[in-house]
């Protein structure tokens, strides 16, 4: 990479939905600029985005790939971002760094409601953005209905930049809005100009007229000139669109086939004439900032098997030097990335988003700086919640003392995994985003870490309970062994509590018949018999009181009484009518208004009572569903709420309580569970 000085530099995320041509853009981008003097393609896995491995294995971006190139005197550095929605953390983060997004998305008005969750969050973060329609060379395609679709799901008025010239089913060029000059693309080379076509002049004048109205709502003299029949200049018009671009006011909208590289060339040039520059950016995002000393924020973690841990950043404030001392750390290298390959530089400027080796203990998204005691934090992408899991095991049982090392790595890269050794089951349990997001992260840990694992859904962590209470409930021990024996003896009262009240334990000892110093022994047997009911999970909600006892003045122990307690529970509790309890969780479903009755239909049918529903105040056209919902119930519930809001169905949840199980369907549970703690799904 030629490290000459440039006149300017801009940093442009791809973002949009799977399959919308976002790495093909990235190709053609990197192509008609000389980056790259051949074009690679998905099928063939040899494109400068989807590098890694485990996008290449799926044909389909899982990380964030990054890409340098010059055009116009201007450095840009592209960032190719996953279009599933089960890798949109990485998305996010990326686009907290950047200056401005193109949204990639296909003609096809069934699935522009895909897009509302991404806008969402860049008018959330107020981050310039234009769209950018690829794959016009579809069959029945109609520019209105696309146009209209993209405002439906856009708080921000979408304004057509272009408007495209149409043979059939081909698209052939396109009409600027700005200057009304017609072109006409041609393969492998800049679209020339040609005569205007006639017969759509109307269609150009509506689309035009339209633009200048949505620029005029925030330039009273643009408002001016139209409500006087004035011909704008052309300067004029571009200057409305940098600055209301620039201020997340407006959304230019730009037609192209990026595979023929059709319209890539146009959309560069808006990049150059109306996108915000970086310190543009700067300013808007280091407000409040007092420290003048050199600032960063990392955009994504990647750990590469030669090189270790890289981080990708972006520099806000000042200059990074090779070896400079970060919240404490001192720096690697410098380098310039170009899909998985690395350039070394000696020096990145505030505006430049590169790669710094060895930053250890830094985290995606923390905010860097050689004086980080005085720099107020950056603001940083919310991790988004897991919403699907699987319990994970290692194939060889050697590696387990590997496993805690390698996942910690894994979540560094991937900051929306998570994982827990859950408390009841016993199990490590990986949490993410879906099916993909999970198996994507258990070939890392694969390839990287040589860490193999077996998996399956996590168990549900059933609870038991009593329905009826008994006392004087008798347990006695007396072991003989030579010397000193053992002996305990007790009588228990036990009893149910109320849902939520856990355990309670309470002695009426009168007359020492127990010794106080015994009594601890006692409770400490209780609650290890508690630990594994007779059903085979954990009893709550239990009350257990010592009444009376007896003890021998040689042969007792807190250990005798520990075993005489668990003696008498093992005799009473199973008088107690005791019962199957499951967890329930609280649900809010976040989806599109015209998906609430499937979403509605899909929490009643497992079992779930609905809380009520509403509209939400500041996403218009969207509800919020509120259930409850057994746990047992949603380990597919994300794929199934996907699959009937095209994938843009969301939710929140959280335990709530316990609940009891219906008869027939405990039978199930402790039939398939064997009464040793399983999931009886």
């Amino acid at each position: 990479m030629n490290e000459k000085v440039k006149s300017g530099s801009r940093n442009v995320a791809i973002v949009g939905p799977y399959l919308s041509g976002k790495t093909t853009l990235l190709e053609s981008l990197l192509f008609v600029t000389g980056a790259i003097s051949r074009k690679g393609t998905i099928k063939d896995g040899n494109t400068v985005g989807d590098s890694a491995a485990e996008s290449r294995d799926r044909q389909m971006s899982v990380e964030v790939s990054t890409a340098c190139t010059e055009y116009s005197d201007i450095r840009f550095t592209f960032v190719d971002c996953p279009g599933s929605v089960e890798f949109a953390q990485e998305t996010y983060n990326a686009l907290m760094g950047v200056d401005a997004a193109i949204v990639v998305c296909e003609p096809i008005t069934e699935r522009v409601l895909t897009l509302a969750p991404l806008f969402k969050f860049l008018d959330d973060w107020e981050i310039p953005h234009l769209v950018f329609v690829n794959k016009m060379d579809r069959a029945n395609i109609n520019v209105l209905n696309t146009l209209h679709a993209l405002k439906a799901v856009s708080s921000r008025p979408l304004v057509a930049h272009q408007y495209p010239i149409m043979q059939g089913e081909a698209l052939i060029g396109f009409i600027d809005l700005v200057s009304e000059q017609a072109y006409k693309y041609h393969p492998g080379a800049p679209a020339d100009p040609i005569p205007f076509p006639e017969e759509l002049k109307e269609e150009e004048h509506i689309a035009r007229a339209e633009m200048l109205e949505a620029l005029a709502n925030f330039d009273d003299h643009l408002l001016e000139e139209l409500l006087e029949d004035i011909e704008p200049p052309q300067e004029e018009i571009l200057q409305d669109l940098k600055m209301e671009l620039g201020a997340d006011l407006v959304v230019p909208v730009f037609f192209g086939v990026a595979e023929q590289d059709y319209g890539v060339r146009p959309l560069l040039q808006a990049l150059v004439k109306e996108a915000p520059e970086p310190e543009a950016t700067a300013e808007r995002r280091l407000k409040g900032q007092s420290s003048k000393s050199p600032l960063a924020q990392v955009l994504k973690t990647y750990y590469t098997p030669q090189g270790g841990k890289i981080s990708l950043v972006r520099v806000w404030q000042g200059k990074l030097t090779d070896g400079i001392v970060l919240n404490g750390v001192r720096a690697g290298g410098l380098y310039r990335l170009m899909g998985q390959q690395q350039v070394q530089v000696n020096e990145a400027c505030a505006g430049d988003i590169i790669a710094i080796s060895r930053l250890e203990g830094i985290k995606t998204g923390d905010t860097i700086s050689c004086d980080s005691q005085s720099v107020t934090a950056l603001p940083k992408a919310e991790h988004l919640e897991p919403v699907y899991a699987l319990a994970i095991t290692p194939e060889k049982r050697n590696d387990e003392v590997k496993l805690s090392s390698a996942i910690t790595k894994l979540l560094e890269e991937d900051c929306s995994l998570a994982w827990e050794q859950h408390g009841d089951t016993h199990e490590v349990i990986l949490w993410g985003q879906g099916e993909i997001h999970l198996q994507v992260a258990l070939d890392r840990l694969r390839r990287k870490y040589n860490l193999p694992m077996t998996t399956h859904l996590p168990q549900v962590p059933y609870k038991e309970t009593i329905r009826k209470p008994v006392t004087s409930v008798h347990g006695r021990y007396k072991h003989q062994s030579g010397g000193h024996g053992q002996f305990g003896d007790v009588y228990l009262d036990i009893q149910p509590l109320a849902r939520g009240e856990g355990f309670n334990f309470k002695e009426t000892i009168v007359g020492g018949v127990v010794p106080k110093q015994y009594i601890p022994g006692v409770e400490i047997g209780v609650r290890e018999f508690l630990t594994h009911g007779p059903l085979g999970f954990p009893v709550v909600d239990v009350s257990v009181t010592l009444t009376n006892g007896s003890y021998h003045t040689v042969d007792s122990s807190e250990q005798a009484f520990k075993q005489a307690a668990r003696v008498a529970m093992q005799t009473g509790i199973p008088k107690c009518e005791p019962t199957l309890l499951e967890p329930i969780v609280r649900v809010e479903v976040k989806t599109p208004n015209e998906f609430t009755a499937k979403v509605l239909q899909l929490v009643t049918g497992r079992r779930g009572q609905i809380l009520g529903y509403e509209g939400i105040g500041n996403w218009h056209g969207w509800d919020s569903v509120v259930s409850y919902l057994p746990q047992s119930e949603m380990q597919n519930f994300i794929v199934e709420l996907r699959s009937l809001t095209l994938g843009v169905g969301s939710f929140h949840w959280e335990f709530d309580h316990l609940q009891e199980v219906p008869d027939k369907l405990a039978e199930r549970i402790l039939a398939s569970s064997n009464g040793n703690g399983g999931n009886g799904k």
